[in-house]
């Protein structure tokens, strides 16, 4: 079964409170998303460890519910 776009942004946001996240369905099947997060707890971490960071966040998801997540991440611009 499919994840819901709001779902997958619900867990990103539970695991990153401040985070701007923006999630688009690329494929409209519910099992391509893009999402875009801007977090502070990136700050000082290395693009894999902001995309580990994520991945975290969806608990396992990735790569059996979720099929495919392209990830841009970032921090907040001041």
């Amino acid at each position: 079964m499919p994840m819901d776009a709001r779902e997958i942004e619900s867990m990103i946001r539970e695991a990153l409170p401040d985070a701007t996240v923006e999630i688009r369905d690329l494929a409209g099947d519910g099992d391509h998303y893009a999402a875009t997060v801007v977090s502070a707890a990136f700050k000082g971490k290395s693009r894999v460890q902001q995309h580990q960071m994520v991945y975290g966040a969806l608990q396992g998801r990735m790569g059996g519910v979720l099929h495919a997540l392209a990830l841009t991440t970032g921090v907040p611009q001041d």
